[in-house]
């Protein structure tokens, strides 16, 4: 990766060395139940400051007595003092925080990792094409987008879950479907029987297939596990799109937060200093990221 290119890529927010290791007193304002196993938690500062965060970062999140992990945040810094977290329900720290309640206290350190360098994207149609949790940080970056709609093209939203029950921020997904600045499909792989859904049925790559794109002018983002990767950017490679036009957020198995442990190694790359966000053509000649 050309350090310069990088650097107008994605721009990392670098944390003092003094701060790095000290959590930010967190208070959980409120919380909802998006679906069976997820939560999404309204988090204030205890000292009263603003977050300070890109849209594709993440946050180290401590649970005191039980741990931390890596979580991206899934709200814009323009929506105001306040920062959202999405949490599956799927480990010892992520199951603790769904016991907490509105006014209980957890620690935050960060942000760590890249951003969305939402100003490259000026004056491009975008296309955000997320799929399962992958929602979570997509929804910071649908918001600074939205925050600043004059200065993008079309804004297209393509989203796929596993079924109707597993479909996040349904009523947000309901807004943007009624939205006239942008448009946005919603697709799910099956539908169990006895469940209610008049959409979509199918694979996400389905949706960027059936999408008409200029691949001239058309910035894609694409965030969601891995093996929906191969498929969705074989679609997009087919429509024209080139891989510095599409960008990614990768899931790794983070620990650290700053490069130290090795989890998150990627051939040279560590994705918790040089991701998860990514330009695709960073990535040539490295195998191991799907």
């Amino acid at each position: 990766m050309n350090a310069q290119d990088a650097s107008c890529i994605m721009r990392r927010k670098r944390i003092p060395k003094k701060d790095l290791y000290k959590p930010i007193m967190c208070r959980i304002s409120t919380m909802w139940d998006l679906t069976p196993t997820e939560k999404l938690f309204r988090l204030e500062r205890c000292d009263g400051l603003p977050f300070d965060y890109r849209a594709g970062q993440f946050m180290q999140v401590s649970v005191f007595g039980v741990g931390e992990a890596p979580i991206s945040v899934s709200s814009s810094p323009t929506r105001g003092d306040y920062l959202d977290l999405t949490v599956r329900k799927a480990g010892v720290l992520t199951g603790k925080m769904h016991t907490l309640k509105s006014g209980a206290t957890i620690g935050l350190r960060g942000p760590f990792g890249t951003c969305f360098d939402i100003n490259s994207f000026k004056g491009k149609d975008l296309l955000l094409i997320s799929g399962g949790c992958g929602l979570a940080p997509m929804r910071a970056l649908i918001q600074n987008v939205e925050d600043r709609r004059a200065e993008f093209g079309k804004i297209r939203i393509l989203y796929g879950a596993k079924s109707p029950l597993d479909v996040l921020y349904k009523e947000e997904l309901a807004a943007w479907r009624r939205s006239k600045s942008l448009t946005c499909r919603v697709t799910v792989d099956s539908v169990p029987t006895g469940t209610c859904w008049d959409g979509h049925v199918g694979l996400i790559p389905s949706l960027v297939n059936q999408s008409a794109i200029n691949p001239r002018r058309t910035e894609a983002i694409i965030i969601g596990p891995p093996i929906m990767y191969r498929f969705v950017i074989k679609e997009l490679r087919d429509k024209g799109l080139a891989d510095k036009n599409i960008t990614i957020s990768l899931e790794r198995h983070m620990k650290c937060g700053n490069g130290k442990c090795g989890h998150c190694v990627i051939g040279h790359l560590y994705c918790c200093l040089d991701g998860p966000v990514f330009r695709l053509d960073h990535l040539a000649g490295l195998d191991t990221w799907t």
